[in-house]
């Protein structure tokens, strides 16, 4: 069974409580329809402020009470604070809204998860060949440093674990061990070392075990979970993977956040909001 099948098939055994904060949209209106519809979760609607959901954004974040009233009059953040009162299981957005903003109303009212201080992003890519792989960063932080690179590794670890079952993380530079030297590769080494995942690795070295032992990467060969050091190398590289390979990219899905949180490109199809959603909540409940 493929990593897609399976999702959907614990979506529709789950059938989570999904907010869709841009209802409006009728992108996300289809995508809600069809969802309900085929069983995978159920859309509810975005409910009016009111004082519980004052209550879990101030227990959550601090603030003088008239500004927390000010920011539940914003549909991302009413959603936000659905989920983190259990009214909801997750959240999908972005359809309309920037990224950050969906950040933002997810750090500030569901918050992150233990050990996480960094939001990030995961596509899962499915190959022509069967092969499935986590790339990350490819669509929120542009240029991590070496903590917040780790953050990404660790969060983009339990992702794949949820969603593929087993996770192998490759920490990918332009230089394998100590064959090259730069800022980026320091940064690289530095975040590697902090997390105990392999790297620096050059993409060859993480994904082909002959080549690995040839760089003498030892270990190197395996992974499945590809961490990008900045974000031009990463959405770089995914896009290429669909145009030149026929890899189907999913995603950007959140990752870091205590609630599963689902971030749409604002170019998504009614399909990639059904995908994305059902990724999120499989990832969810396998994690």
């Amino acid at each position: 069974m493929s990593v897609l099948d399976r999702a959907f098939d614990i979506a529709r055994s789950t059938k989570a409580r999904v907010v869709l904060p841009e209802g409006d949209d009728p992108r996300i209106a289809a995508a809600g329809r069809r969802l309900a519809q085929e069983g995978l979760a159920q859309p509810v609607p975005l409910a009016p402020a009111s004082g519980r959901y004052l209550e879990t954004l101030l227990a959550q974040r601090p603030m003088r009470e008239t500004v927390a009233i000010r920011l539940l009059q914003r549909p991302l953040m009413r959603a936000a604070a659905m989920v983190a009162s259990g009214d909801a299981e997750l959240m999908v957005a972005g359809a309309v809204a920037p990224t950050k903003r969906v950040i933002e109303a997810a750090s500030i009212v569901i918050g992150l998860a233990e050990g996480i201080k960094t939001p990030s992003s995961f596509f899962l890519m499915v190959l022509p060949d069967g092969r499935n792989l986590i790339f990350a960063d490819c669509a929120v932080n542009v240029d991590p440093d070496a903590a917040q690179l780790a953050d990404i590794a660790r969060a983009s670890k339990g992702s794949a674990q949820a969603l593929l079952g087993q996770s192998d993380v490759a920490f990918l530079s332009y230089s394998t061990g100590a064959s090259g030297v730069g800022a980026s590769v320091e940064k690289v080494k530095e975040a590697a070392k902090a997390t105990g995942f392999l790297g620096p690795l050059q993409g060859d070295a993480a994904l082909n075990e002959a080549v690995a032992r040839q760089k003498g990467a030892g270990a190197g060969g395996h992974a499945n979970v590809l961490i990008f050091p900045n974000l031009d190398a990463g959405n770089i590289a995914y896009k290429l993977m669909v145009e030149l390979a026929g890899a189907r990219a999913y995603g950007p899905i959140l990752q870091g956040f205590q609630r599963p949180v689902c971030d749409l490109s604002r170019g998504a199809t009614v399909d990639d909001i059904v995908v994305s959603t059902v990724l999120a909540i499989a990832g969810d409940r396998m994690a």
